[in-house]
């Protein structure tokens, strides 16, 4: 029997070896679960989802960093306004992204259901997953649902199209990286939001998304100026993530516009780096993925590991452009800005710092606080991820770079 009889729902941050244990308990007693914790064995996530599947329960997690429930942010998630736009997620700072730009664009969020980024992989299934997206099918409050994921396992992506053909709402997915590419699927998780709201308008997706396309020539143009800077030799950018789906994105930006792109976490076009701790011409690295983590806290709270790497990167004769995202939110750094401005400073003498800033304006940080702080500090900031990964693309292309 649960200690608070009104509870439906335990969140649990717990080491990775107990955390199944007490996860178990929670369904046990008939609450959802929300498993913050990592390094959980596969076999004991795929028990726990299961049974929730035969409660009718869900189990977010585990790994799983943001969640947004009945307007009630769990884990790394920002203040967005109440809506009627209902996210799945596999992936927690793709969740955040796109429901801070929801909410920066004036629509809001009705439930943002994080699964943890192994649920959509062969073994577990994509469990949770498909459950969510049925849950959001039949909440009264979603008009629109919204689904984001790093690339899904092919028979996950094959069961969760035959779930979203049955489903009478509008479904917007974005899967970063997935291959082959489907006809008509947003390239980008702005892309992805900007659907959503207009869908929630009931207005034509199409016509949202033309202001982003206008806005290419405008990235053209500043990246022209900020190669101009930039001595002969540097050709390169390198990406300095605290978000794993965020940095995912960027690769896929960067590998449709550069050649040789290296990552910690290759998709798509890109190839695996030989040493994390090292880059590799035109590198992305996630600080986030558990080779980083392991005890220290996630990089979104600790920032000592991305400055250590931006001056590393910074002194590099090739280095041309960084590339960094700016989390914001419950449980993130209170001060993102402040922790980087010293660094920053003195690593844009020699480079050029491009950012996005994941946040909204009502989160403890203050988004627009930390946009002016950066500016101050030389950083070139863009107004979503992909905005900032096509710059850095375009610059090392003007510099002629591979």
């Amino acid at each position: 029997m649960s200690i608070i009889p009104d509870a439906n729902l335990a969140l649990i941050s717990v080491p990775g070896r107990y955390a199944a244990d007490q996860a178990m308990k929670a369904l046990r007693c008939e609450l959802h679960v929300m498993l913050f914790s990592d390094n959980v064995p596969l076999e004991k996530e795929i028990e726990l989802k299961n049974l929730a599947k035969e409660k009718g329960l869900l189990v977010m997690g585990p790994d799983c960093g943001t969640a947004i429930i009945n307007g009630s942010p769990l884990g790394f998630a920002n203040v967005v306004s109440r809506g009627e736009i209902g996210i799945v997620a596999a992936s927690g700072t793709g969740l955040q992204e796109v429901s801070s730009i929801i909410s920066n664009e004036g629509a809001g969020i009705s439930q943002a259901i994080g699964t943890g980024g192994r649920d959509v992989k062969k073994d577990v299934g994509g469990i949770m997953f498909i459950e969510a997206l049925k849950a959001l099918a039949e909440d009264g409050d979603t008009k629109v649902i919204v689904l984001v994921s790093k690339p899904p396992d092919k028979e996950v992506l094959r069961s969760i199209w035959e779930v979203v053909e049955g489903v009478e709402k509008c479904v917007v997915s974005v899967f970063l990286g997935a291959e082959p590419k489907v006809s008509g699927m947003p390239s980008t998780l702005e892309e992805a939001a900007l659907r959503a709201i207009a869908l929630a308008k009931g207005e034509n997706p199409e016509e949202v998304v033309k202001p982003v396309e206008s806005r290419e020539g405008k990235i053209r143009e500043l990246a022209k100026q900020e190669a101009q800077k930039r001595e002969e030799g540097q050709r390169y950018a390198r990406g300095i993530f605290s978000g794993g789906t965020l940095a995912t994105e960027a690769q896929v930006l960067l590998g449709e516009m550069v050649s040789d792109v290296y990552s910690n976490i290759p998709v798509g076009r890109a190839s695996k780096l030989e040493d994390p701790l090292r880059s590799q011409k035109n590198t992305v690295v996630d600080l986030g993925d558990d080779q980083f983590t392991v005890g220290r806290p996630h990089p979104m709270i600790d920032y000592s590991l991305r400055k250590k790497r931006i001056r590393e990167e910074a002194r590099d004769p090739q280095t041309a452009v960084i590339l960094l995202d700016i989390v914001l939110g419950y449980g993130a750094n209170p001060d993102p800005a402040a922790e980087l401005s010293q660094v920053i400073r003195q690593a844009s003498k020699y480079v050029t710092v491009v950012c996005s800033i994941t946040g909204t304006d009502q989160d403890p940080q203050n988004r627009r606080l930390m946009e002016k702080t950066l500016k101050d500090a030389d950083v070139v900031v863009m107004p979503t991820n992909a905005a900032a990964s096509r710059l850095a693309g375009y610059i090392v292309q003007c510099l002629g770079g591979e």
